[in-house]
């Protein structure tokens, strides 16, 4: 089966229109502008950072990220008496001070929710501590009315932070 190809016109001149519907269609479009800005204004920011902190009995889980829209976020374990991770993350069982030889692996990620479900849990990966710390980081697309809380497993324990929501 063929397909005809279309027929061209000539041009046709543009349709006079009195300018009263020019100024009117601009007007709208600026009092539209207003409106939006208004709303945007009036719409609280997302917090840059969570207070997705949960304490456990041997460290504290957090997540950080950008709640109630979507972003970069990272979730981190340390534990009690363990320095701040600096420098470059390596996962290998690498001899820190003291008290800190018994290094292991924890399963880091978030969890999502909104009024109507919660989510099962979406996985960073798995990371082994250094010097009693982990952290990893991954993108999560969260809508404005959902919140989300950091979420570690280690062996058949499963832990979790409080709730952020935008």
């Amino acid at each position: 089966m063929t397909v005809p190809t279309p027929r061209r016109t000539a041009p046709r001149p543009p349709v006079a229109r009195p300018a009263a519907r020019g100024h009117v269609r601009r007007a709208g479009a600026a009092v539209a502008l207003c409106l939006a800005a208004a709303t945007a204004a009036a719409a609280p920011p997302a917090p840059a950072t969570p207070t997705g902190c949960g304490e456990l009995v041997r460290g504290q889980l957090c997540l950080r990220g950008p709640a109630g829209s979507a972003g970069t976020y990272t979730a981190t374990y340390r534990r009690h008496g363990a320095p701040a991770p600096h420098g470059p993350r390596t996962t290998g069982g690498a001899p820190g001070p003291p008290g800190t030889r018994d290094e292991f692996s924890v399963r880091l990620g978030y969890q999502r929710r909104n009024d109507r479900i919660t989510a099962f849990p979406g996985w960073f990966g798995t990371r082994r501590t250094v010097r009693g710390a982990a952290e990893l980081s991954g993108r999560v697309e969260m809508r404005p009315d959902e919140c989300i809380r950091g979420v570690m497993e280690h062996g058949a324990e499963v832990s979790v932070t409080t709730w952020s929501c935008g």
